[in-house]
């Protein structure tokens, strides 16, 4: 506890110590544990004699000879009663619809006196996707289990067997030790497309026993010294039977060029595109007949890759969701494929050999290689238009004969995303263009001097925005990317692959002629109403003098069943797009139309559209304000910590003056710190918004340094308020006496409560029924887009601090004392504290382009209410409450209540003592 005379210095060094306990403690309760256990091997003759007999290992660790990769990875099932990690957790360790994901990590390799027989100390770890959630919830694990294990491998046969333990821990906080034993068989030196390792992992304890848990099967695909029998051939027999492309249509993989970065390191998804009349029989459908659907996606990753020899591995699963339901969905070896690949310099294509994995059986173990005859290839278009904006396309068919079982027809499938890919050389070749310039002759805006707008080949021309049908009723949000600038692929998206030769990924170099009107081709998703959302891929022409975007637009009648034919898509859109000038603070506008008539079934009714332009130079202006406004929250919690601090001097010096201030006061004071401190710490393990995060790395991460200094001003001014409303508290507290000041207190308290209360209901009443919506955009100024209780509420609790005087001023009135219970510098610098952000939110709204809400580092809006009505109101109120303590604390607490009401109640002073700390 502190002292009446402890010296400023050890009150800094309390608060600083307070802080740094408060992170620590905040760090460690964030952060994912990872519990093992010691190694008990005294039981593996008893479980793994029958299988590696043990054998006396050397000292020194082997090298040369190890069981698995560096990065072995597989897959498993079971684990369901595992008891969680957490003891608060009511949710199973492993749920039975997640993916579930396991990774063998080898310590030390011994060889031993028998041959081809070696010791093996390994961790094997599980996990799930939904694991990297796990910091965020209170709720749920803190991280994968592991096993350490030890044990034999013997390379002639394939087998090993290894014993040891985990711990986890059980909803009620008790810890559980878990024995195991793991076995796996085809774990050898060398592997093919044929080789799996399939294995289980059981429980060493007793049916009924804390540490016991069902068996576990686990399935993995071996990356030890692998032989590509099937592209080991000649590729023009492997890769026959496919569609035949010119070999001038694709691009061709220079040796500069990396394979291993022309396919992602990281799971790509593909759209499969059947012809027509396809269904989910076996005719058409590459999983078999068995499979009662038809999958949609195919993902693709990345086991192997050599450079040098152009040759890769893949694992390809099939899905009839999106990608990320894939990734959340159990592995089913049933619809997936191990895959080789070698790049055929012939035909500008990568050649695949696809093999099933069959598994007939509830466990992974039982699963093995049969039928090679699914082959696939990939190309990347040399030549993009609008019914072609992949940058990686291809075929996957079978090469069995019509008749004979597991053939399938010849399946086209193109990248999810329009990417384009780390490999130069695409160009664009426009189809409907000469329709927009047709189409965008008339009411042509006119070319306004010195007004300059996005370049084409800028980052500015892409935008997200809000929807709305023609009764100007938002209907939904929607997206807008360039493909191409000119015939130049545009290289400007996030799903760039990066490649030594960067200089063949960036934009196009070199100053655009703006005087002439450039074709530009887009990508646009965007609700045709409530219900209905579609992908338009559109032509056009951009004028950069007026930053006017006119296009034609087209969609796939029958997104499902894409052809790739032009003939097939809807091009009856017209898409008109005016940028405004990259120095203004206007918003992107534009319109969506049908060209169609209104009997067409195509038919849609007009849309509008706006969004905010977040130029690059708007991006450097928001920099520099949150620059300023990151310098303008130190020097305001700087200001709030000295205001208190004279403060408790002040009643140190005139301990009289204890009964005379108000505890409601105090208690606002102190909640208007605490909760936003709260909040910003727990944003400290929130992911940030991509926005802002980008932000920040652009401020070279000054802004998030300063934003933590921030905080820790911000803890000590809390502490300050805390100090001064406990030295209050203990004054009265120390004296029974005070029965009539405790009775003024409980009467402010009586008034102020329903205020606040009924304030707290109208607020949020009105802000349901109206939320503070920019018209022109939808956006709204909370801390997400669509107003919540908890914002509405944040911001009355700013209003209410805006107020903090009013309890005070009534107890001055219950009191009638004139006494001066507040310090000027504590009142009058607190109130100027108060008005500053809604000054510097005036300045703001004239001199600063409209951001989202994550970018505000001062005046935030979703914490009080900002607008111009509001900051012109409440300044001269909380100016007044701060005039009216001045003259209560001269004349009087009711100065300016008539005369009959000013008659005092009979109060009398009560002696304080000198000491209260």
């Amino acid at each position: 506890m502190m002292t009446s005379n402890s010296s400023p210095s050890t009150w800094c060094y309390l608060s600083w110590l307070h802080t740094a306990m408060f992170l620590v403690l905040s760090t460690t309760f964030y952060t994912p544990i990872l519990v093992s256990s010691k190694i008990d091997i005294r039981n593996y003759n008893k479980h793994c004699a029958s299988v590696v007999p043990e054998s006396t290992p050397n000292d020194v660790p082997e090298f040369t000879t190890i069981p698995f990769a560096a990065k072995q990875g597989g897959y498993f099932i079971g684990g369901e009663d595992i008891p969680n990690h957490h003891p608060n957790s009511s949710r199973n360790h492993y749920r039975s619809s997640s993916r579930r994901e396991l990774f063998i990590h080898t310590h030390n390799v011994y060889s031993t006196d028998a041959d081809d027989v070696y010791k093996v100390e390994a961790s094997l770890i599980l996990k799930t996707p939904d694991m990297a959630f796990y910091m965020y919830d209170d709720t749920s694990p803190r991280g994968p289990l592991s096993f350490e294990v030890e044990g034999f491998w013997s390379g002639s046969t394939g087998k090993l067997c290894m014993v040891g333990s985990g711990s986890t821990s059980s909803e009620n906080g008790k810890h559980h030790v878990l024995p195991a034993l793991l076995k796996l068989d085809g774990v050898r030196d060398s592997s093919n497309i044929s080789s799996l390792i399939g294995g289980t992992l059981e429980s060493l304890s007793t049916a009924g026993d804390s540490g016991y848990f069902k068996p576990i099967s686990l399935l993995m695909i071996p990356q030890n010294h692998y032989e590509y029998t099937e592209v080991g051939k000649a590729l023009d027999h492997v890769c026959t039977g496919g569609v035949a492309v010119p070999k001038s249509l694709s691009l061709s993989l220079k040796l500069s060029t990396p394979i291993c970065n022309a396919f992602s390191r990281w799971d790509t998804a593909y759209k499969l595109e059947y012809s027509s009349g396809c269904n989910s029989t076996s005719g058409c459908n590459p999983l078999g007949e068995g499979a009662g659907y038809s999958p949609q996606i195919m993902v693709l990753k990345v086991i192997q890759c050599l450079e040098d020899l152009q040759r890769l591995r893949f694992q390809i699963e099939f899905s009839n969701s999106s990608y990320a339901d894939y990734y959340y969905r159990p592995f089913n070896p049933n619809t997936t494929l191990v895959a080789e690949a070698s790049w055929d310099v012939n035909k500008n294509q990568l050649c695949v050999v696809g093999c099933r994995i069959f598994n007939t059986a509830n466990s992974l173990k039982k699963s093995h290689i049969e039928d090679c005859s699914v082959r696939l290839s990939f190309r990347f278009p040399a030549v993009w238009s609008i019914g072609h904006t992949s940058g990686t396309v291809g075929h996957i068919w079978s090469n069995k004969r019509e008749n004979d079982p597991g053939y399938f027809k010849t399946i086209m499938f193109r990248s999810d995303e329009n990417a384009a890919v780390g490999i130069p050389g695409s160009k664009y070749e426009y189809t409907v263009v000469d329709k927009a310039r047709k189409s965008c002759t008339e009411k042509q805006p006119r070319k306004s001097k010195g007004k300059r707008h996005p370049d084409a080949n800028s980052n500015d021309m892409r935008f997200h925005m809000v929807v709305k049908n023609s009764k100007r009723r938002r209907i939904g949000w929607g997206r807008s990317e360039p493909i191409a600038v000119g015939d130049q692929i545009s290289r400007r998206n996030g799903f760039v692959i990066s490649s030594s030769s960067g200089a063949a990924y960036s934009p196009v170099k070199g100053e655009t002629n703006n005087s002439i009107p450039l074709n530009i081709s887009y990508s646009m998703s965007f609700p045709l109403n409530e219900s209905t959302h579609v992908e338009v891929f559109s032509e056009g022409i951009y004028d950069a003098e007026t930053g006017k975007l006119c296009m034609v637009g087209c969609r796939y009648l029958d997104s499902n069943n894409r052809t790739s034919d032009i003939d097939s898509m809807d091009c009856k859109i017209l898409i008109n797009v005016q940028f405004p000038p990259v120095d203004s603070n206007d918003h992107i506008q534009g319109t969506i139309e049908s060209t169609g008539g209104k009997n067409d079934p195509l038919y849609f009714e007009p849309l509008s559209f706006s969004a905010v332009s977040y130029y690059r130079q708007h991006s450097r202006e928001s920099i520099w304000r949150m620059d300023l406004e990151i310098i303008m929250s130190l020097i305001s919690n700087t200001l709030v910590c000295v205001f208190v601090g004279c403060q408790i001097l002040y009643v140190k010096k005139h301990p009289a003056v204890f009964p005379f201030i108000s505890l409601i006061m105090l208690a606002v004071l102190a909640l208007g710190c605490v909760i936003p401190l709260m909040l910003n710490f727990e944003a400290l393990f929130v992911p940030k918004d991509r926005r802002l995060t980008t932000f920040f790395r652009r401020s070279g991460g000054w802004v998030e340094a300063n934003e933590v200094i921030v905080r820790v001003i911000m803890m000590v001014a809390f502490l300050l308020q805390f100090r001064l409303l406990q030295l209050v508290w203990s004054a009265r507290s120390a004296d029974g006496k005070q029965k009539a000041f405790l009775a003024a207190e409980m009467r402010t308290l009586y008034l102020c409560l329903p205020l606040y209360i009924s304030g707290g209901l109208i607020a949020v009443y009105v802000n349901s029924r109206g939320s503070k919506v920019d018209e022109a955009t939808g956006y709204t100024y909370s801390s997400s887009y669509q107003r919540s209780l908890w914002a509405d509420l944040r911001s009355y609790g700013g209003l209410v601090l805006d107020g903090f005087l009013f309890p005070q001023i009534l107890l001055n009135i219950f009191h009638n004392s004139a006494e001066n219970a507040l310090s000027r510098f504590f009142y009058l610098g607190n109130t100027f504290v108060r008005l500053l952000p809604h000054a510097y939110d005036l300045y703001r709204a004239h001199f600063y382009v409209e951001d989202f809400d994550g970018s505000y580092m001062y005046a935030k809006p979703g914490g009080d209410y900002f607008s111009t009505a509001w900051d012109v109101i409440i300044p001269p109120v909380t100016l007044l409450l701060a005039a009216v303590i001045y003259l209560q604390q001269r004349f009087g607490g009711r100065c300016f209540m008539p005369k009959r009401l000013k008659e005092p109640e009979g109060y009398e002073k009560v002696p304080v003592a000198s000491d209260h700390a």
